[in-house]
């Protein structure tokens, strides 16, 4: 499956701008082949916006998901975007992937809460592995922060994702994550992982881009500068199978051992 990366941080602000990027990017995206399209973490309202994060969410059903849903049908590929989620008086950070046909697939809330600011604005997920099919790949959610734990990666691995789509709000200084850590995870699970950054300064942050597609044997498929930048790449389960059964580690794996895993110290 042809992947899209839409490296961007939109208008932040607006909601209404960043469907038109959006819908310019799946154009694109679509014309050259793609079968998926993944924005960043937060696209949909921008990241360093304060109170405007609360005011901005939006249920998983709301009118944002129906405008995506409509784009997503019109240029014929799915889409997973970042946004604000509203459930109540919560508000959580989440990423839905939405089918070519507008079809709502998966929605998954954040669990690990990067900082000050993410946790005075949001409330932390429950569940960790959120899973869809997709052209024949078994795709896996997750945002930035959360790929920085082992365990919640070898959790999708465990449950047989093939596709990780992670949007992200990297930022200076942490760069070597999208340089070494993504690709590391890729190789050690055995996965594909799309990783997509925000570029650019927004509030006090310095977003740095380098967004990737990483393969399971380690390399990079794509990967993006530090401007705003839409990179695509090949997911191919045949050489994701032929990858699995050349590194074993699922296979090999001793659970019995890492029962101090699990234990708080």
């Amino acid at each position: 499956m042809r992947t899209a990366l839409l490296q961007s941080s939109g208008r932040p602000g607006s909601v209404a701008e960043n469907l038109k990027v959006l819908d310019e990017a799946a154009a694109r995206a679509a014309a050259s082949g793609a079968g998926l399209l993944v924005t960043s973490e937060l696209f949909l309202t921008g990241y360093a916006i304060g109170d405007g994060i609360d005011a901005l969410a939006e249920p998983a059903d709301g009118d944002s998901a129906d405008a995506v849903a409509e784009i997503a049908g019109r240029h014929g590929l799915a889409v997973a975007y970042g946004y604000p989620e509203r459930d109540g008086e919560r508000v959580f950070n989440s990423v839905q992937l939405i089918a070519a046909d507008g079809t709502r697939l998966a929605n998954y809330r954040k669990t690990h809460l990067f900082g000050c600011f993410e946790r005075h604005h949001f409330t932390p997920g429950e569940q960790p592995v959120i899973q869809a099919e997709l052209n024949g790949l078994t795709v896996g959610l997750m945002i930035c922060y959360d790929v920085e734990f082992p365990e919640n990666v070898r959790a999708h691995a465990l449950a047989g994702t093939d596709l990780l789509l992670v949007p992200t709000a990297q930022m200076h200084p942490f760069q070597f994550v999208a340089e070494s850590v993504v690709p590391v995870r890729a190789f050690e699970n055995q996965m594909y992982v799309a990783y997509v950054n925000r570029v650019g300064p927004e509030g006090d942050f310095e977003f740095v881009g380098l967004s990737v597609l990483a393969g399971p044997d380690g390399t990079s498929r794509a990967r993006a500068g530090r401007g705003e930048e839409l990179v695509l790449a090949d997911a191919d389960p045949a050489f994701l199978a032929a990858s699995r059964e050349a590194n074993p580690y699922l296979k090999d794996r001793l659970p019995g051992l890492y029962g101090s895993l699990v234990r708080n110290r």
